[in-house]
């Protein structure tokens, strides 16, 4: 009965770490002016990756020319990929031009905007599993 007890204890045990929340902290480099904000979105697919209608988790932080810091809470274990850009206008929407090009400054989690695009899922994609730190670069 004891050796019963003990492993539902453990598969319970198991099941509670398997859902364990975990922290990003984000810091975001480059931002060219206290103007407006940084806004954020998590993705956690290829298949979602930069739809809107698709985001795991937004957000905002105030512009601060230089570096914003910024924490994304109570993520669960595994890839997520994130997508940044600085709304200097304030007006919560990457502005674009006429072909689509991003007229704001944009970046992402390990990776870079492409010649003809963005990045791919892969190419941005992290792992979480344990509290996690990301520098992005945003250009």
């Amino acid at each position: 009965m004891h050796r019963f007890l003990f492993c539902v204890v453990i598969l319970l045990l198991g099941n509670f770490w398997s859902y364990a929340q975990h922290k990003v902290a984000v810091t975001v480099y480059g931002v060219q002016s206290n103007a407006g904000n940084v806004c954020f979105a998590v993705y956690k697919t290829a298949d979602n990756f930069l739809k809107d209608d698709s985001v795991y988790i937004s957000g905002k932080e105030k512009a601060s020319m230089g570096k914003v810091d910024f924490s994304i809470n109570n993520l669960p274990e595994g890839k997520y990929a994130i997508a940044i850009f600085h709304d200097e206008n304030n007006n919560e929407k990457l502005d674009t031009n006429l072909l689509g090009i991003p007229k704001e400054k944009v970046a992402f989690s390990n990776a870079k905007m492409r010649t003809f695009g963005p990045p791919k899922f892969d190419d941005c994609a992290f792992s979480v599993n344990s509290y996690t730190e990301i520098r992005i670069e945003i250009n």
